[in-house]
């Protein structure tokens, strides 16, 4: 029995795994705004309403409230769950990287002369970093595949 690991389009994959990891950066440190009924009426000129459908407002907007929260929550865990399960030296590029809530304005030459220490060559670096997109790719379900 033999397994090979699928060839991935580097740039599309490493594209698709930034955009995970900036979601979840959002989801992190963004505070999510709940939304609220609205206390005013409004009144329909026709009449009869939207097609004589009644609508449960507190209801729908207590329901998106919930569910958009937990969304985000699970989103997070299984990123945290993916990034726990990277070696030590990807897991912690990806975090120093990627995940803090200042990563936006980090830049990679930063990361790798002053985060790591002992400090790592750029190429080191950027082998390090393919290797914990790929399996993070993997692991998410979000790699892309050369056709």
């Amino acid at each position: 029995m033999e397994f090979e690991l699928p060839e991935l389009d580097r740039k599309a994959t490493q594209r698709e795994v930034e955009d995970a990891l900036e979601k979840y950066r959002i989801f992190k440190y963004l505070a999510f705004e709940e939304r609220e009924a609205s206390i005013t009426a409004a009144y329909d000129d026709i009449g009869g309403g939207k097609a004589n459908t009644i609508s449960d407002q507190t209801g729908s907007i207590a329901t998106h409230n919930i569910s958009e929260q937990e969304k985000r929550k699970r989103y997070c865990e299984r990123i945290d769950r993916a990034v726990r399960r990277l070696p030590k030296m990807e897991r912690f590029l990806i975090e120093e990287r990627y995940l803090k809530e200042d990563a936006e304005y980090l830049t990679d030459i930063n990361v790798y002369c002053f985060k790591f220490q002992p400090p790592i060559s750029a190429m080191t670096y950027s082998k390090l970093r393919w290797k914990a997109f790929y399996k993070l790719a993997l692991n998410l379900n979000i790699a892309v595949t050369k056709s």
